[in-house]
């Protein structure tokens, strides 16, 4: 793939845009940031560069111990290793993904002890459902958790190992808000599960997968150097959340979209967006600041964390289109991924890419 410097790009911020509107396509979405830790390197967003493109829905981003990184095409089921100044190659297919609406290959991660067991993690949509496996890209896959229901959309995806070595979930309601309050069902939850996939043993409930509840669509997990949670959450008509996860509590969809919830043992927000505004998928953490790849908005979002405190949020790069995945990488560059071609957006020409902002 060739290589485009991105230096030109005019990179905007601006404070938090009042925007207003319903979002009926309930997509938008988050790996993500796949890796718990937050290098102290600040990205430098006006020195992005292109190190892939043409590729087709970019959904999960893993990085591998060498720098490179693990993408997974939704529509396809391939997995392409991406490493700067190389062309993107195929290096496995998950078999039997079935992708229709928001579901198909969807978020990755790369096992905490991958040096010995050279294991990959995916979340993908199959025929009868969502699941995951672990598989090595010399060998077949291995389901270690399914039975999250699939739909058209609100099919989660986003997977990552936290600091204590285990894999959280993002799950979504599979379009049936239900299925968020019910403790027998993982959807519309965050799951922690041991690397082999069983319940983790400290989940608030002894036995059970589920780690909080009451979500509606979680596509971004990203810890910050205390090691605390934040997930992002696609709100349906009305508000877009950013979340500080704690360990059984409910953050209260279906009954409560957005703040107000805490009068009935709800938990709010720390920051909420108009859907037209964000539609946030996956998220990031350098430092003190959280990044979230915002669908719909059509920006990233940046946005001040001071011991655990989520600030205003700001409007960056408005001249990509539809942004997915952001991540941090191992040497602290923040790498980006465009989501134009999955059937919601404007495809321009090289659509997707994978943009890698490098630390300052």
């Amino acid at each position: 793939m060739r290589m485009r410097n991105f230096i030109a790009i005019a990179v905007l911020l601006v404070g938090a845009v009042a925007g207003c509107g319903s979002d009926s396509s309930s997509e938008p979405s988050v790996v993500t940031s796949t890796a718990p830790s937050t290098p102290s390197g600040v990205p430098d967003l006006a020195a992005g560069q292109e190190i892939a493109q043409d590729i087709n829905v970019p959904w999960g981003l893993a990085f591998l111990p060498d720098g490179g990184a693990l993408v997974a095409e939704r529509d396809t089921g391939r997995i392409l290793r991406v490493v700067p100044g190389r062309a993107a190659e195929q290096v496995y297919e998950i078999p039997g993904v079935v992708a229709r609406g928001e579901g198909g290959l969807l978020g990755l991660a790369v096992a905490a002890g991958y040096t010995e067991t050279r294991y990959v993690y995916a979340y993908f949509t199959a025929a009868a459902d969502n699941r995951i496996v672990r598989f090595r890209v010399d060998g077949q896959p291995e389901v270690i958790f399914a039975g999250i229901a699939k739909a058209g959309n609100h099919d989660g995806g986003r997977i990552a190992f936290g600091p204590d070595g285990m894999l959280y979930v993002g799950t979504g309601d599979a379009a049936d808000g239900s299925r968020s309050q019910d403790p027998a069902s993982p959807n519309g939850k965050i799951l922690r599960l041991t690397p082999d996939g069983a319940p983790a043993p400290g989940n608030p409930t002894p036995g059970s997968p589920i780690y909080s509840l009451g979500h509606r669509n979680v596509q971004g997990l990203a810890w910050d150097r205390s090691g605390r949670l934040f997930a992002a959450e696609f709100g349906q008509n009305n508000f877009d959340e950013l979340n500080l996860i704690e360990p059984g509590r409910n953050y209260g969809w279906p009954i409560v979209e957005g703040k107000g919830g805490t009068d009935r043992g709800f938990a709010d927000p720390q920051v909420i967006w108009k859907p037209a505004e964000a539609s946030p998928s996956g998220i990031a953490i350098a430092g003190d600041t959280l990044y979230a790849a915002a669908l719909r908005g059509e920006r990233l979002w940046t946005i001040p964390l001071r011991d655990g405190t989520l600030g205003t949020p700001q409007a960056a790069l408005p001249d990509l289109g539809r942004l997915r995945t952001v991540a941090m990488a191992p040497d602290g560059a923040l790498w980006l991924t465009t989501s134009n071609t999955d059937g919601r957006g404007d495809v321009r020409a090289g659509d997707d890419r994978i943009i890698r902002f490098p630390a300052r």
